[in-house]
């Protein structure tokens, strides 16, 4: 489906019913990574997964910011009407969520952010210094995006309301210590590191962040 916004054609797909749950993918990918926990999640919630600005079918884009990015599902939450809809955002797509509940303390119902990073010193050293090697070579604006931004304060972090869950893998890119620490400076957040994980096998085409949202979001 696609939703006309001020900034642009957002493109989406929804399926089932109830308590609007919006999915939000990583850097350089679309929406289908969530194509096989979806159906698990369409009897409990409306599922509302969009592909971001420039990714996907999304309406193109040469430069990338998270905050641009944020306001965009601002926007469609707008749109749509969606009432205190629930959040899982993967990687850029948690930035994305807390930036929101940073901006409007009383939009969102509640954030699952995995794999997600507030400072781009929030990835492992080797992980950053792949990312500049990459960008060193082909300017890519997403990797740049990555090795600039996010700069989300503790201050800020502090402002959030909403009931927050963080996760990341026992192998992920993130930082360990970088994911304690948000959730540390989240009012009432929980932390969950899964073992055995990295930064995307238990959402990327995986039925395993069905499980995640719904042992989260029981009521």
């Amino acid at each position: 489906m696609e939703l006309n916004t001020p900034n642009g054609i957002l493109y989406y797909e929804e399926s089932g019913s109830g308590q609007p749950l919006i999915l939000l993918h990583g850097n350089g990918e679309d929406h289908h990574i969530f194509d096989a926990a979806v159906p698990l999640l369409a009897d409990r919630f409306r599922v509302i997964a969009v592909d971001s600005r420039g990714h996907g079918q999304s309406f193109p884009v040469s430069e990338y910011h998270y905050r641009d990015m944020a306001e965009d599902i601002h926007l469609l939450i707008d749109i749509l009407g969606l009432e205190k809809p629930l959040i899982c955002g993967f990687s850029d797509g948690g930035i994305l969520a807390l930036l929101l509940a940073v901006q409007y303390p009383e939009l969102l119902g509640g954030i699952i952010a995995c794999g997600v990073n507030t400072k781009p010193q929030g990835l492992k050293p080797f992980w950053l210094t792949v990312f500049r090697v990459i960008y060193f070579f082909d300017r890519s604006p997403l990797f740049r995006l990555m090795l600039t931004e996010p700069d989300i304060t503790a201050e800020q972090l502090g402002r959030i309301r909403c009931p927050v869950l963080i996760t990341g893998g026992s192998r992920d890119m993130i930082s360990r210590r970088h994911l304690e620490e948000i959730a540390s400076r989240i009012p009432g957040a929980q932390l969950q590191i899964l073992p055995g994980e990295g930064h995307g096998s238990y959402i990327v085409d995986s039925s395993k962040i069905a499980g995640l949202i719904l042992d989260f979001w029981k009521y």
